[in-house]
């Protein structure tokens, strides 16, 4: 039988009014999904920019710039300067970051959908490598990176039109890409819908991303990136914000109760998948992977690296909030650790009350500001007796005192006392054997039988360990006694172990 094009049309026709109306019959919620699609290039304000040039209020994290405020699309001006610098990464190690703005991340660029974004890319003059800039939220090859290669000490410029509203990441894409990601690399860029975001009392900024150095985690001194670990996509580090205190003690963020806040998190690598959680909160709503719709009542979600999201929630019960990649030794052995603090009146309808913060942040919680001191000193070869127990005293009550009680008494029938201990009084360098190697099995201390497992805590560096014991020897009616740094390495070096298994 053959067809002319009538009998094509009628026929389509009506197979068309036989099939199903899929919308029609469809939940309700994606019904609404449906009819109210917002995404897409084609559904912003798009027309030319209108009034006065507007320059682009730039922050550092975790600053969030205010709203754009506008009802209008309109030429915004960015300028951004790279920045190589030299930063703590962790308490006594130092690495050169390359930065959007002298920070890790980036500064934070707000616009809104529909602007004319003129962007100036500025490499100091101090800088040793060309650097340009990728941002996701631009249509057009490469994002804006081949439009601005800069040599230091040079500007680029180039134009885009902001067509799709959401999260965006940004970052160099200079080869090798990896390596100028990995040292510090990228921020993020948020493209307002044209009706604006709902208000919250506070915007944070946090981006995660993974570092690799040649020396071990939290090795004291200026290190070296390790190229090797990056392609084995095995970092030393995973922090937020670029180090290991950014956001914890007194940079930790703040809120109080009965306020809503929404987060700004990032994730850019180079290498892993952030699976983030806020410790004792749930996120009201998560606009996953930074677009247009958002999942309700979400405990911990994906951000993919060069992805974000945004997250909001409100604070009901004041006390600390640990920010953690869920994929927790990256918190507590990588460095993935932020707060939110939140204060205020107690509400016990919800929580029973507020809990310390130091099982979860370990050393991180104490101030470190003896560790400093005492660092400086050892350098200098003046390290004191004070100066060293003080150190260890503020690693001891992050890292030991959930076991051994801050009064060293430990745990009656179940971890022995370091108080009077007459056991590490029999050998003071079996301690750092211990310490360094674990212990499993019966031992007996002060008259009382024991048999539980002791994990060897070989993460710890060997000031770390010398500083810890010092500060054991010395407390709660043990007698004198003094550790070095070196006692620590020489017994580190002597004990066998497989490759990898420890630091």
């Amino acid at each position: 039988m053959r067809f002319g094009i009538t009998g094509i049309v009628l026929s389509t026709l009506l197979l068309a009014a036989c099939a199903p109306d899929n919308t029609a019959s469809a939940p309700k919620g994606l019904q609404a999904a449906v009819n109210n699609d917002t995404g897409g290039s084609a559904k912003g304000d798009l027309g030319p920019p209108q009034g006065e040039p507007v320059h682009a209020i730039l922050t550092s994290p975790p600053e969030v710039p205010p709203a754009t405020g506008r009802s209008v699309p309109a030429k915004v001006i960015v300028e951004l300067e790279v920045q190589e610098k030299e930063l703590e990464i962790s308490e006594g190690a130092r690495y050169t970051f390359w930065t959007f703005g002298g920070t890790v991340p980036g500064s934070f660029i707000r616009v809104r959908q529909g602007d004319t974004v003129e962007f100036h890319l500025k490499n100091h003059p101090d800088s040793k490598m060309p650097h340009n800039i990728d941002l996701h939220g631009v249509t057009g090859p490469g994002g804006g990176a081949a439009s601005s290669f800069t040599a230091p000490g040079h500007e680029s410029q180039f134009t885009f039109k902001a067509l799709n509203h959401g999260l965006f990441v940004y970052h160099c894409a200079t080869a090798p890409v990896g390596m100028h990601i990995a040292n510090g690399m990228y921020g993020l860029i948020l493209v307002e819908p044209p009706e604006g975001l709902p208000p919250v009392d506070h915007e944070f900024y946090v981006m995660q991303g993974d570092f690799y150095t040649v020396g071990k985690y939290r090795q004291k001194g200026l290190q070296a990136f390790d190229m090797q670990k990056a392609i084995d996509e095995n970092p030393t580090y995973v922090l937020f914000n670029g180090s290991e205190g950014a956001l914890i003690n007194e940079k930790a963020l703040k809120a109080k109760t009965g306020q809503t806040i929404r987060m700004y998190v990032g994730n850019g690598g180079p290498n892993l998948v952030s699976s983030f959680h806020v410790i004792g909160e749930i996120f009201d709503r998560v606009w996953y992977e930074g677009g247009t719709h958002y999942q309700e009542n979400v405990q911990t979600t994906l951000i993919p690296s060069g992805g974000a999201m945004m997250a909001d929630f409100r604070v009901e019960v004041p006390g600390s909030y640990v920010l953690v990649d869920h994929s927790i030794f990256r918190a507590f052995n990588k460095g993935a650790l932020a707060i939110l603090k939140v204060d205020g009146e107690e509400n016990k309808a919800i929580y029973s009350g507020k809990e310390v913060d130091s099982v979860y942040l370990g050393d991180k919680a104490a101030n470190l500001a003896s560790v400093g001191e005492a660092r400086s000193a050892e350098v200098s070869g003046n390290l004191t007796l004070e100066q060293q127990i003080a150190a260890g005293k503020a690693h001891f009550n992050g890292t030991c005192s959930v076991c051994h009680q801050d009064n060293g008494a430990g745990i009656p029938g179940i971890f022995p006392p370091l108080a009077k201990s007459d056991f590490i009084a029999k050998d003071p360098e079996q301690a750092i054997h211990i310490v360094l190697n674990g212990l499993a099995g019966k031992i007996t201390v002060n008259g009382k039988e024991y048999d539980s497992v002791m994990p060897p805590m070989s993460q710890l560096n060997n000031d770390e360990v010398a500083n810890i014991l010092t500060y054991v020897f010395n407390s709660w009616g043990n007698k004198d006694g003094r550790v070095s740094a070196d006692q620590v390495a020489k017994i580190r070096a002597e004990t066998p172990r497989a490759e990898g298994a420890a630091h």
